[in-house]
């Protein structure tokens, strides 16, 4: 299932040549993977209060094409792979039918004490 998210790049988001800063692809696409955790019912918040979090292990990017003020960007974001520990997702910025970044991203869930953790049943059923 893809998850698709919109955002505006703002003036904040460009550096002085008016094209989005290359860290703030980060900040979108991390965006995007919150929104889709949220509509997929995992509450973040109630995992955190058992004493466990999602955090990024790894990250692969490429930076395809630029980005500037005002474009409207949309984050596609899709599972490609579920473990016992780890979830990796492909992750696709897009303004219009042009790939502007593309990520793959592997998250894992860590306790309270940053040991990793087996990915709870009930965040597997949701996925």
């Amino acid at each position: 299932m893809k998850h698709v998210f919109p955002v505006r790049v703002y003036y904040e988001d460009t550096d002085m040549g008016g094209i989005v800063y290359h860290a703030n692809y980060l900040r979108y696409i991390e965006r995007a993977r919150s929104d889709w955790v949220r509509q997929l019912g995992n509450d973040q918040n109630a995992m955190r209060d058992a004493g466990i979090v999602w955090v990024v292990r790894k990250i692969e990017a490429e930076y395809l094409a630029t980005a500037k003020f005002d474009d409207e960007l949309v984050i596609e974001t899709e599972m490609t792979a579920i473990s016992g520990a780890r979830l990796t997702m492909a992750q696709l910025v897009r303004r219009g039918d042009t790939e502007v970044f593309r990520a793959t991203v592997t998250a894992v869930c860590i306790n309270a004490e940053g040991k990793p953790v087996r990915l709870p049943a009930e965040i597997r059923a949701l996925l």
